[in-house]
């Protein structure tokens, strides 16, 4: 299943309501960020086994987008309610088209970067065989370079089995500050949690049971409505009253039983501007550029110019972000861009400014 409902707000002004992240070409081969999700997914994943669930309003797009997926499994949310209702309905739809009597869900988020397309195939693979041989939830865990604030973290426990790679996890812990940060990879048993689980479906409705009812019970309703149209005027009338909050609050961080695997891949998330200087080449003085940008005595940029062409230019700036659409220019230093969703409440609050969310 593949969460794809996401606006992306930390990409605005690239990313708009109406095209958002998942649906924008960020890396170097130009296509969608979720359509890159699906290309890596062939040969494990068949067609009619992957679910993709998103905002209504994009639904539409990513049918055209992703032809290849039968038209039902492409899913709209009639409003968003974090990651843990999106799993909870995956996990109904999973239960009433399931073949077997163990399935197995993988959970992924649409906006990631990844390089090794079969080492993380192979991954999956163990973490789908260890997660039922041992009633277990699993996720990848991405080994740090560095103590950054913006990733959630895994603190590892012993080997499982004696395997080197995947350990029982201790504790989650949500994006901790820069110095909290850097002791815990002093330790040197933490991980990045990248967002990508591995769920067998019974131990999911185990925990479900135990810690959210609520969504137990709205998952075996998805399971038993079969019509399409009856399907949705369920999701109309029940989603929104589901609670708002994400699948690692509501299940992970209290599970009885979770396993990490060291990811055997590259690994990066496009949550923001400053993401791209992970990803996307860079100059000699360490700006990421693209279209037609002009920088002098320049360091450690990031510049977008998109639209009609026009030329985007500038003199001795440091660790700036320049970003020109066709109707929008934003300018901030790097150290200011996490209060991108602040400015977007700002221009929210006029109303006349909408037309630019």
């Amino acid at each position: 299943m593949i969460m794809a409902g996401g606006r992306g707000e930390r990409l605005w002004p690239l990313s708009r309501k109406n095209r958002p992240k998942q649906m924008l070409g960020l890396q170097g081969n130009g296509l969608p960020l979720l359509e890159q999700t699906l290309l890596r997914l062939q040969g494990f994943a068949p067609p009619e086994n992957t679910l993709i669930i998103t905002s209504c309003e994009y639904v539409e797009a990513i049918r055209s987008l992703c032809s290849r997926l039968p038209a039902e499994n492409i899913i709209g949310e009639p409003e968003r309610r974090n990651t843990a209702p999106c799993v909870a309905l995956a996990a109904g739809i999973v239960r009433r088209a399931a073949r077997t009597e163990d399935p197995v869900m993988v959970v992924l988020p649409a906006d990631h970067a990844i390089v090794g397309r079969n080492a993380m195939i192979s991954d999956f693979e163990a973490c789908c065989e260890c997660a039922l041989k041992n009633d277990a939830l699993a996720t990848i865990g991405i080994i740090p370079d560095a103590p950054s604030p913006e990733y959630g973290y895994i603190e590892c426990g012993d080997a499982l089995d004696g395997r080197s790679k995947i350990s029982r996890v201790r504790r989650f812990v949500e994006k901790p500050p820069v110095g909290k940060a850097e002791k815990m990879l002093e330790a040197g048993n933490c991980r990045w949690n990248s967002g990508m689980f591995v769920f067998p479906l019974r131990t999911l409705r185990n925990e479900m049971k135990r810690q959210t009812p609520e969504l137990l019970a709205f998952a075996d309703r998805a399971a038993a409505v079969r019509d399409g149209d009856a399907f949705a005027e369920f999701l109309d009338a029940e989603y929104g009253k589901l609670p708002k909050i994400s699948v690692d609050y509501a299940i992970m961080e209290h599970a009885q039983n979770v396993i990490v695997r060291d990811a055997s891949f590259g690994w990066d998330d496009i949550g923001s501007w400053t993401a791209l200087r992970k990803i996307l080449p860079k100059d000699e003085n360490g700006n990421v550029t693209s279209g037609e940008t002009v920088l002098l005595d320049s360091r450690n940029c990031v510049v977008f110019s998109e639209g009609d062409g026009s030329l985007v230019a500038g003199i001795d700036l440091e660790d700036m972000i320049v970003v020109r659409t066709a109707d929008a220019v934003f300018v901030c230093p790097v150290r200011s861009s996490g209060r991108i969703k602040e400015l977007m409440a700002e221009i929210s609050a006029q109303k006349r400014l909408e037309k630019f969310l």
